[in-house]
């Protein structure tokens, strides 16, 4: 039997009914907040937009004012969102039901221990597999935290209503309370006034901490033990998910990015997690009042209470919560001391805050588990394993997950800049005074030198600095000092963006050098490569394995366990090469790099830098099952951005679930068994190398030679509008926005996905297809062999249905209307074109009829939204055009940002 996604699981019925009472909400919300003429054009759209009368609805949205359009805005913007909420909480409630009614689903957690548990290595796999998702700061989150509250509240009042429907909650208060929601978001700024700085994007990334992602992983990281111990697999070390974090770290790109938004990073990051193990131990003193009238607690725990200054007469006889009384004064302390913050959530006395420097601050968070530990061992003890199940297992678990630190920061850095940082350096030290002359080999000999022979600190001499050079000592320095004294788990990776030499890693290694982060004998902080281009995966191969075979890296490996990571970039290679090109060039090489990994003894891990649309790597859970095999050497790690984070950890229930998929996926592709042969697979490989070699050829034929294609992209796409909106730090471009080499590849995906052609999750895939099916009669059945028992490809065809399933030809033909002549507007047709041919060769390919036969919950979610997301695409359409002959001035200039928000909610994952 075939086990089914959860997300095919879910009740459409029940999605229905909540969405019906939001619709109705919004709707009495509206019309009495515009009146009865205005509200009926709206409903009048919508009946026109369900017809697929598109001109009659283009005529329609033209004869609306300015005034009348931001409020028919605001009200198609908001319907999507309603949506999504309701389908968020049915994916909630059936992660509850189906996992405690023991039903099935693909990916659930017992399944996959099940599984592994038969393996002789069933242990070390479990013990060592290591998930991290990372929290990135990409531009494609639209909307401001105010009206991700306010979401948050329509969700919890959702959640009741099954309460509501057995009159366990009154259905009038709960009806009135969320029309109170709906009526504030009306009338609530959806987007943002100004642009947002780096510190802001640290808190907003750090709220889904406390309300959902420590509860979700530390109750997963319970689970998982459990489940494993049920099998005799004692595996009490096991942190099978840990999290990562670039905002306040990455700086590619992004001027702001310094080492005060470092510093800050950490810092609240710190704040975060010690504020959850205060609040914790604040619930473990109210809770657990065992009084020595009835039980006799250890030595060890009276030792604690007494080193207490909770001197209450009340707690005589209460060793317990005078132990929690000292762990919590030294966790204020530790507090006080590692980040310089005093905690204003303790509940001891305030003479013991005035005497903070006289308790003794915990050295690290294994200290602070260690004391909880004595108070578990003596319950234990006492009997008390209820009390010891429902109270410690989550404190303790989340203290060898996240530590004193949180999230591990990831720094990053372009490899240009610290080519020019290297060469300074050199040239101050009086080394060598054309450093970026040199020829590769040259480069790498000196560098070579400077790390095996060298001690010195370069920059430590009296001699000017540039502005640039000066900036990132500092933040190097600040790396060194949060290391000594949050500890090694707060910073343990550099990337290098644009690698394209051993020399760029080695001068990386230069800069880490400079304020003792790594040495001739070990590295604490690891050189991570990432390669972004078509070109650079391909010559990843030859630079891993000249850097892997240097003795000075056996060295630093040998500190590290001997794991090596390597980031690969999804959306920029797809950007260079195209869909086609980019899955698969990073397909092979993640085989070939791991390949070598194993020749020299070295475990290759990878970091994707994916994102949540087709374009930059697609569905996670697909996405992993489909990596080759064997390329998944214990650890993975991928970026998690923008919607994506709030569709995916917005809440408890969802970010367990979503969590849970990463996990099984990726314990599922290091236990499971090539089950077709590799010979048969090679010749899988052969075609793909063919069809690849064609897709890529077109793609370029497009998108780097028809000299009108780079104007068509920026006359019949909102990317202009876009890097206008105030929804992150980093700019849309790294220079001019009509140079398309620098546009960042994140604003590419998004301009397309706003006009609906959802051109880089497909273009060129129709076309190679169909040359690879004429060159001979059995090619489509082997193509269909290809989709039916190749994992990878299946993944590879699922994604372009979905995508396509997302586009709308017609609305962007409307959108190639916007060019301003009629040789850029012909670009339109070879898109046109190609996707026709994609579509007929897709579901020709995988025996369908009709796009996403395989996922028809989502066929249904996209039906009940199409309408009203449709229309706000000619919102958008009809404001551009106003907007690009300045009839729109001041409060009018937010409509744009509001249809791009809501078509983002729309399609979810837009970016």
């Amino acid at each position: 039997m075939t086990v089914k996604k959860l997300e095919n699981s879910s009740d459409v019925n029940v999605v229905t009914e909540e969405v019906k009472i939001l619709t109705n909400l919004l709707n009495e919300s509206t019309e009495q907040l515009i009146g009865k003429e205005l509200f009926t054009k709206i409903q009048n759209l919508i009946k026109i937009s369900a017809n697929k009368n598109y001109q009659e609805l283009e005529d329609q949205i033209a004869s609306l004012d300015n005034r009348e359009m931001i409020v028919v805005a605001r009200y198609f913007a908001t319907l999507p969102l309603l949506i999504n909420i309701s389908e968020d909480v049915e994916l909630a409630s059936k992660v509850n039901v189906l996992n405690n009614t023991n039903q099935d689903y693909l990916g659930k957690l017992n399944d996959t221990i099940d599984i592994v548990a038969q393996k002789k290595n069933a242990k070390e796999i479990l013990e060592k597999v290591s998930v991290v998702p990372v929290l990135t700061a990409h531009p494609t989150q639209v909307q401001r935290k105010t009206v991700l509250e306010l979401t948050d509240k329509i969700h919890k009042l959702l959640c009741n209503y099954r309460e509501v429907k057995n009159g366990i909650i009154n259905r009038e208060e709960w009806t009135e309370e969320l029309r109170a929601c709906i009526e504030i978001l009306m009338q609530t700024d959806i987007i943002r006034g100004h642009k947002l700085k780096v510190s802001n994007e640290i808190t907003n990334a750090l709220t889904y901490y406390p309300k959902s992602l420590i509860p979700a992983i530390t109750k997963f990281t319970a689970r998982y033990k459990e489940l494993a111990k049920k099998h005799g697999l004692d595996i009490p070390d096991a942190t099978p998910i840990t999290m990562g974090m670039w905002i306040g770290g990455d700086r590619d790109g992004n001027p702001y990015v310094t080492a005060d938004t470092l510093k800050l990073s950490a810092t609240l990051q710190g704040q975060v997690i010690f504020e959850y193990y205060i609040k914790q131990i604040n619930q473990l003193y109210r809770s657990i009042s065992l009084s020595t009238s009835y039980m006799k607690p250890s030595t060890e725990v009276m030792h604690l209470s007494e080193l207490s200054n909770d001197d209450s007469p009340f707690r005589t006889n209460e060793p317990y919560r005078r132990a929690f009384y000292y762990i919590e004064s030294r966790l204020v302390r530790s507090e006080q001391k590692l980040l310089n913050i005093t905690n204003q959530h303790s509940f001891f006395k305030e003479r013991d805050v005035e005497h903070l420097d006289q308790i003794p601050a915990y050295e690290n968070a294994q200290e602070f588990k260690a004391d909880l530990e004595i108070i578990k061992r003596s319950l234990e003890e006492n009997r008390d394993q209820a009390v010891v199940k429902s109270y410690f297992t989550e404190i303790l678990e989340a203290i060898d997950v996240f530590g004193f630190h949180l999230a591990t920061i990831d720094m990053r850095q372009d490899s240009s800049v610290n080519e020019a940082c290297v060469a300074e350096l050199l040239k101050s030290a009086e080394i060598c005074d054309h450093y970026s002359d040199l020829s590769e080999k040259e480069k790498v000999s000196l560098l070579l030198n400077e790390l095996n022979n060298d001690p010195r600190n370069l920059h430590a001499n009296n001699k000017p600095k540039s502005e640039l050079l000066q900036k990132e000592l500092k933040i190097y320095k600040t790396a060194r000092d949060l290391k000594d004294r949050l500890g090694e788990d707060v910073i343990k990776q550099h990337i290098i963006s644009h690698t394209e030499s051993v020399s760029d890693m080695l001068g990386q290694a230069i800069m880490l050098k400079e304020y003792d982060l790594l040495d001739n004998q070990s590295a604490r902080v690891q050189v991570v490569p990432l390669f972004e281009t078509v070109e650079d995966l391909n010559n990843a191969r030859d630079i891993i394995k000249e850097y892997l075979n240097l003795d000075i890296v056996k060295k630093w490996l040998v500190s590290q366990h001997n794991y090596q990571e390597v980031m690969l970039g999804y959306s920029d290679s797809n950007k260079d090469g195209g869909y086609l090109a980019s899955c698969w060039n990073l397909y092979k090489a993640q085989k070939d790099l791991t390949a070598i990994g194993e020749e020299l003894g070295i475990k290759i891990t990878y970091m994707h830098g994916r994102g949540g649309t087709v374009g930059r790597g697609g569905p996670s859970y697909e996405a992993i099952t489909a990596q080759p095999f064997n390329s998944i050497n214990d650890r993975i790690r991928m970026t998690e951005q923008g919607e994506i984070i709030q569709n995916k950890y917005d809440n408890k229930d969802a970010a367990y679930y979503n969590l849970e998929m990463l996990v099984s996926a990726t314990v599922d592709r290091i236990a499971s068994k090539q089950i077709v042969s590799e010979e048969y697979i090679a010749d899988f490989r052969s075609s793909m190398d063919e069809i690849v070699t064609e897709s890529n050829e077109i793609y370029k034929k497009l998108v780097f030679e028809n000299p009108n294609f780079l104007d068509y992209f920026l006359q019949a796409t909102p990317i202009k509008e876009i890097s206008n909106l105030n929804i992150g730090s980093r700019p849309a471009s790294r220079k001019k926005l009509s140079d398309f080499s620098s546009l960042r590849a994140i604003p590419w995906v998004f301009s397309w996905s706003q006009s609906r052609v959802m051109f880089p999750g497909w273009y060129g895939v129709g076309s190679a297809f169909k040359h690879f099916i004429d060159a001979d009669k059995n090619n489509l059945q082997e193509l269909r062999h290809m989709y039916q028992g190749w994992p990878f490809f299946h993944a590879l065809l699922s994604n372009v249905d979905m995508v396509l399933s997302k586009s709308n030809i017609e609305i962007a033909k409307q959108y190639a209307e916007l060019c301003q002549d009629e040789k850029t507007k012909s670009v339109f047709d070879i898109i046109y074109q190609e996707w026709k041919l994609t579509k007929q060769i897709i579901l020709q390919i995988e025996g369908h009829d009709d796009l996403l036969s395989d996922a028809p919950n989502l066929k249904n979610s996209l039906a009940a939204r199409m309408p009203y997301f449709n229309i706000l695409n000619y919102i958008q359409l009809e404001m551009i055009k106003r907007d690009r002959e300045d009839e729109i001035q001041g409060v009018f200039q937010s409509i744009i940002p509001i249809t791009i928000n809501g078509v983002a909610s729309g399609l979810r994952n837009s970016g």
